[in-house]
């Protein structure tokens, strides 16, 4: 996996287009630099070739002076055909010729570059020769580049300095145009991550800009809202079905408890009537998931005290087969939420522990925060798998040791746990008990007078 791929969206924009700009950026100093450098040796050549062209008018009405006056810091030799300087500038050798005579007719052809040192000079020299007449006499001129490159120098000191430094603050710059060309974005994901499955009308916010992010607002609340059709004739169709069935399923109970009353149909009575129950059972569960979904949560605030509950859910429990442990809570502990549905909650837990202890399900209340309550629902039961932890909150979700028990659940007992903890702020995290079978720890928030 790349590197840039652990980035945010905005880092990797950012990097790529500083690239982008800081590769122009090196391309366009090369070429300013490479540009400058041609013009001023263009121009060091005019200069030499204009003197040159001067020199040789003199030369040829007979008029050259000697010393040859020069304006700058121009040198110039006339030599004849044995490279003798015949005249030069008082800042020229007198004795030296300052070109071979292989240079000197290359220099004739086009400038040529010789060290400034066969003059006494720091630095390099750009020297141009043209021919008089036929007598073999010619003109050198040179032109020094020790200005030229002190110049090109400092050009590409400063190009090192400034260039960088305007990077960086193009960086900054888009650092901030990007963010805010992406806050949009962010909106957008905040809005999905509050938006649930559990009956909100809520809608990703639309920019009032009319871009492409304020197009994809649009579109996805479009499809939000064909979610929320769906899932409503979902519910309304699991809802009426439990509903239905309620009214044949409280007959058929009925009528197999008068046979079984009256001694009537021997053990068939009693073998419908159990299933009957759990039928019964399963058409409560739909019904309640289905309100559950099509409820609007109430935001979590009502006072409830744990002892109050705890001691409901003990009573509840006394004489069951399967010993129930209720440690009372700290005292003065108190819960923010609501009452039914915390008991709902508490009781499905006990529930699902009793239909696989063998022989203990034991409750507890801590306080792990400032602002958080946990209880703690413990059973010896043979627990749940790692790798199935995460489906037992799915619908009609029975590991084969439920399915194996004539008692077993319908499958929706922890599926009502996660809705109604869902509408109390709460969550709830499998784990191993040091009993040996499953805890199940449900945090709550703490609930705090204001």
């Amino acid at each position: 996996m790349l590197p840039t791929r652990r980035l945010t969206l905005r880092a990797r924009l950012i990097l790529l287009g500083s690239l982008g700009v800081g590769v122009a950026l090196a391309a366009g100093a090369i070429l300013l630099y490479s540009v400058l450098s041609y013009i001023g040796q263009r121009t060091l050549d005019h200069d030499a070739a204009a003197a040159s062209s001067q020199v040789v008018s003199l030369a040829q009405a007979n008029r050259l002076p000697d010393p040859i006056p020069v304006a700058g810091s121009s040198l110039v030799q006339v030599v004849d055909a044995r490279d003798r300087v015949v005249s030069a500038s008082v800042n020229a050798d007198r004795l030296t010729a300052l070109l071979t005579p292989a240079e000197t007719e290359e220099a004739t052809r086009h400038p040529v570059q010789v060290p400034g040192s066969r003059m006494g000079l720091d630095g390099d020299l750009r020297v141009v020769a043209t021919r008089i007449d036929g007598g073999g006499r010619v003109v050198v001129v040179a032109e020094s580049l020790v200005d030229l490159r002190r110049s090109l120098r400092m050009l590409r000191n400063t190009l090192a300095v400034v260039f960088p430094l305007l990077l960086l603050a193009m960086v900054l710059v888009a650092w901030r145009v990007v963010g805010a060309a992406l806050r949009p974005v962010e909106e957008l994901r905040s809005g999905a991550e509050r938006i649930s499955g559990s009956g909100r009308t809520e809608r990703l916010p639309v920019p009032d800009s009319a871009d492409e992010i304020r197009a994809l607002a649009l579109t996805l609340n479009s499809m939000l809202d064909r979610l929320d059709a769906a899932l409503g004739r979902e519910r309304d169709f699991a809802a009426d079905v439990a509903h239905e069935l309620r009214s044949p399923l409280a007959s058929m109970r009925t009528q197999l408890e008068v046979a079984q009353h009256l001694g009537e149909g021997g053990d068939l009575a009693a073998d419908l009537h159990a299933d009957v129950l759990r039928m019964i059972g399963l058409v409560e569960d739909l019904l309640t998931l289905a309100r559950l979904e099509a409820a609007v949560p109430a935001p979590p605030g009502i006072r409830v005290s744990l002892a109050d509950l705890l001691a409901d859910l003990d009573a509840r429990y006394v004489g069951s087969s399967v010993a129930v442990a209720v440690t009372p809570p700290p005292a003065g502990v108190a819960v923010a939420g609501d009452k039914e549905a915390l008991e709902r909650v508490l009781g499905n837990l006990i529930d699902n522990g009793l239909h696989h202890a063998r022989s203990r399900v034991e409750v507890a209340v801590a306080v792990v925060g400032p602002s958080t309550v946990r209880i703690v629902v413990d059973d010896d039961g043979p627990g749940i798998p790692a790798a199935d932890r995460e489906r037992v909150w799915l619908r009609f979700t029975r590991l084969d040791e439920a399915r194996a028990r004539d008692a077993g659940g319908s499958g929706l007992g922890l599926a009502i746990v996660r809705e109604l903890l869902a509408q109390q702020d709460a969550r709830a995290r499998l784990d191993n008990s040091p009993l040996g079978g499953l805890r199940v720890a449900v945090d709550l928030p703490l609930y705090r007078a204001t």
